[in-house]
């Protein structure tokens, strides 16, 4: 029996804003209302980003709406939240954005065996030209499959 996996939302802009260069799982560190939030998949991950601050991983701009059904005890929406994971990882990551200028974006963020996940990006930013070519070269594919498809 695998890993039941659902995905509460992805980060479409951050594939077209950067290079991705490696993927990586963390955990997040929670409170209720925010779980329940996102069960309704209320979140947007548009502008957020991870960084690390004092030897430990933080997600800031992620933004989960307040639950419907919440009390005054309802979370903050944009605050920033710890992610959960090794230490050697931490270091890692932490050495890849200062010397050589990644940024930590989330991808996607989705449930695994009923907890909170969020895929992070080690991503490089795309120039502006970079990004033309990219969708230059998105039309042109698209160009050719249509000619392919109307000779068969």
């Amino acid at each position: 029996m695998g890993d039941r996996i659902k995905v509460i939302a992805t980060n479409r802009k951050a594939r077209h804003e950067y290079h991705i260069e490696d993927t990586i799982e963390a955990g997040l560190v929670l409170q209720g209302t925010e779980v329940k939030s996102l069960r309704e998949g209320r979140v947007n991950l548009q502008d957020a980003y991870a960084t690390i601050r004092d030897g430990e991983a933080w997600l800031l701009n992620m933004h989960i709406s307040p639950y419907r059904h919440g009390t005054r005890y309802n979370h903050e929406p944009l605050r920033p939240r710890k992610l959960l994971l090794h230490r050697r990882e931490i270091q890692r990551l932490a050495k890849a954005v200062e010397q050589r200028g990644y940024t930590l974006v989330p991808l996607k963020i989705y449930f695994k065996n009923g907890k909170a996940k969020v895929e992070l990006g080690l991503a490089k930013g795309k120039k502006l030209y970079d990004r033309r070519a990219a969708i230059a070269e998105r039309e042109a594919r698209r160009r050719l499959e249509r000619v392919m498809k109307g000779r068969h």
